[in-house]
């Protein structure tokens, strides 16, 4: 099955060269997004054998996603996984998030830091935003999820071809759970590493995700 990889990319130069080279091993296709970088996010990418899409301004991550999710659909893509450009996650890990959509288990699979992998997740981001998001998935979205907020996300096509982001910069996360949600998607959580190198997780940020998250349950489909 021809598995393609998102990656959305800003200012990622010291990273960016290093997560495609391990990342190749394991999917048909990297394609970088670039949102508008000043620096070198572009030619090292290119340089490390990934497509490379740019935006001429910054966009966000959300129409950064969609960009690449339409490029890869486009091309043959049966399977799209979303990963980061910062190093946060393992790729030595990707196999297992595409198991179950390969073994027709699931048409979503998402990364959980909460199921035994390690992790350094900050303590307020764990103990305090984690369990309010997770409440609100339940009660809005009807989705059990031990994650509610992960970026680490694997969709089969047919489940992709159901999926437009629409919300450009962060309120995206919760704009696919609801739409996962909506259109009754079968999905499955797998543990993931998420290794956090800045713990600058504020306040505002967590009433953001939370916003985001009770906003989502009103977004169109």
């Amino acid at each position: 099955m021809k598995v393609f990889c998102i990656i959305p990319a800003l200012n990622e130069e010291k990273t960016i060269g290093q997560v495609i080279a391990r990342v190749k091993p394991f999917v048909d296709e990297i394609v970088v997004v670039d949102d508008g970088s000043s620096d070198s996010t572009v030619e090292i990418s290119a340089k490390a054998g990934a497509t490379v899409l740019e935006h001429l301004i910054n966009r966000g991550q959300g129409a950064s996603l969609e960009t690449g999710n339409l490029y890869a659909l486009k091309n043959g893509a049966e399977i799209v996984l979303h990963f980061d450009a910062d190093g946060q996650f393992v790729p030595e890990e990707i196999n297992d998030l595409l198991k179950p959509i390969i073994m027709g288990e699931a048409e979503v699979v998402f990364g959980s830091r909460f199921l035994g992998r390690p992790s350094n997740m900050p303590f307020f981001k764990k103990n305090i935003i984690m369990p309010i998001a997770r409440l609100v998935n339940k009660v809005l979205l009807n989705l059990s999820l031990s994650d509610p907020q992960s970026g680490l996300r694997v969709f089969s096509r047919p489940a992709l071809e159901k999926i437009r982001i629409e919300q450009d910069r962060m309120a995206h996360a919760s704009e696919i759970l609801y739409k996962v949600s909506f259109y009754k998607l079968k999905i499955k959580e797998v543990p993931a590493t998420v290794i956090y190198t800045e713990f600058g997780q504020s306040f505002s940020g967590g009433v953001r995700i939370v916003k985001d998250l009770l906003l989502a349950k009103f977004l169109d489909n």
